[in-house]
């Protein structure tokens, strides 16, 4: 007697209907992760959201002859053909009179800046206030202060760089800018206030104006005066006055020209101490250019204490001794006066020469005249556009008033100084902000892909299962037909 032994169909059947469930289950859930991580790497790769990386701010200060102007700036951090498009936002005048004023006592010059830059500081974020950039300009007070006695003027200077240096900004240095560059830079803010540079287009985006020319610049300071503007003619090659300016992706080449002495201020004390080269002992002189019934003390340190006049100080100069100047209001006497201040016989008759024998190519096209052009405009009534011709008609009239009936009567540089130094400036990165925050993504992504290291683990061990099973049951079968 002897037992046959074989496996049942029903066990085997059993066992592949159980191993192939578990199977199925794992195969499932390894499709849905490997497509949950497909889509959201596509997500997150393909659909990004641009943000723009905000605003960035400047501050400059105009560290003028007769007064000091702080001015705070801000343009988008995404920039135009590396130029920022730039605007003012804030402006405060210093009180007291220009920094050369400090030349006898130069730890005081700082002190006059407090109300301005506790100002400053609630206009700029305060998260900014570490990359926001400063800078201070000194123009023709301190050129002129600079030749008269350096250490002075570097004494203002450093005081002036050891009290920013306390403040929260990122300041970039105190600095005498040359008559050029402040002839560039007033003319750089002109055409940019008027257009010239940039406007925007039906897309709202920034494009370069077709067909516009641009406009010269006239600026009046204290101590100096600027002419800037392009020339349609071939100016002298290497010449000193002539200036290449990229902004916006274009370059213009520009003539400019500082004269030195001629500011509003300076040229007063020229005008004076031409009056006083007529041999008088009187202490009381005629001023036609002052008005009918007007008045005026200076002490003789006033008008000749300056390099602009030192050349026309007299023998018996005593700077202590005083002079008084009466007005008679003649203009055509005033005209005649004011013109031989100025050297025309030194061009030679050159039709490319202003006057002390400076080069200057034939002037042409628009001229928009600022800083004291624009005060002495208000004081006679003149406002937007008008002719030179309208200038010295009202010039005229207001002259012939007595002093009785006058009574008592912001384009500048500092806006093309930081359009410039925006070149300088690194452009700010868009920032990009994710449809899935980072950390939510990667966990995300950590835990499928878990999952579907998971299964296939376990689909492996199935299939290694079953494999196994099937050589045993081989076996089994082999060793039972054997017997």
């Amino acid at each position: 007697m002897f037992t046959v032994m074989t496996r049942q169909p029903c066990e085997q059947a059993g066992f592949r209907a159980l191993s192939r469930t578990p199977a199925i289950v794992t195969l499932v859930v390894l499709l849905v992760s490997i497509v949950v991580l497909v889509t959201l790497t596509l997500i997150q790769i393909h659909h990004p959201q641009v943000l723009s990386p905000g605003l960035k701010y400047g501050i400059v200060l105009d560290a003028g002859s007769s007064r000091t102007t702080v001015y705070v700036y801000q343009w988008p951090a995404e920039k135009e053909n590396n130029t920022g498009v730039v605007s003012q936002t804030f402006r405060c005048s210093v009180k007291g009179s220009g920094i050369s004023s400090y030349e006898n006592n130069p730890q005081d010059a700082p002190k006059a800046f407090e109300d301005c830059m506790l100002k400053v500081k609630e206009q700029v974020p305060k998260h900014l206030h570490e990359s926001t950039r400063v800078y201070l300009g000194a123009t023709a007070g301190m050129r002129l202060l600079r030749l008269q006695n350096e250490t002075a003027a570097h004494e203002v200077l450093e005081s002036i760089q050891s009290y920013f240096k306390s403040q929260p900004f990122d300041f970039r240095g105190a600095q005498i800018i040359s008559g050029q560059e402040e002839g560039v830079y007033g003319w750089i803010t002109a055409n940019y206030i008027m257009g010239n540079f940039l406007e925007k287009n039906l897309w709202h985006m920034w494009v370069h104006p077709h067909g516009v020319d641009t406009t010269g610049a006239l600026d009046l300071g204290g101590a100096s005066t600027q002419i800037s503007f392009v020339s349609e003619e071939k100016m002298e090659p290497n010449a000193s006055d002539t200036v290449q300016v990229s902004l916006y992706g274009y370059t213009y080449t520009l003539y400019t020209h500082s004269f030195q002495c001629y500011g509003r201020n300076e040229a007063e004390k020229k005008f004076l101490a031409m009056l006083l080269q007529s041999p008088s002992t009187d202490a009381n002189i005629s001023n036609p250019c002052y008005p009918h019934g007007y008045s005026t003390t200076f002490t003789m340190g006033h008008v000749f204490g300056s390099l602009c006049t030192e050349k026309q100080r007299p023998k018996s100069y005593n700077p202590s001794d005083t002079i008084t100047f009466t007005g008679t209001g003649d203009p055509q006497l005033c005209r005649e006066k004011v013109a031989s201040v100025f050297d025309f016989s030194a061009c030679q008759e050159q039709d490319a020469c202003s006057f002390d024998g400076i080069y200057q190519p034939k002037v042409q096209g628009p001229f928009v005249a600022f800083a004291g052009f624009y005060y002495t405009a208000s004081a006679l009534n003149l406002s937007g556009s008008f002719s030179l011709t309208s200038f010295n008609d009202s010039s005229w009239d207001f002259c012939r008033h007595t002093w009785s009936e006058v009574g008592n009567s912001s384009i500048a540089w500092s806006l093309g100084y930081m359009l410039s130094l925006t070149n300088q400036i690194p452009a700010g990165s868009p920032l990009i902000q994710l449809p899935i925050q980072p950390p939510v993504f990667m966990g995300v992504l950590a835990f499928f892909t878990a999952i579907a290291l998971l299964c296939l683990a376990f689909l492996f061990y199935l299939c290694s299962a079953f494999r196994t099973k099937e050589r045993s049951e081989n076996a089994f079968d082999q060793a039972v037909d054997s017997d």
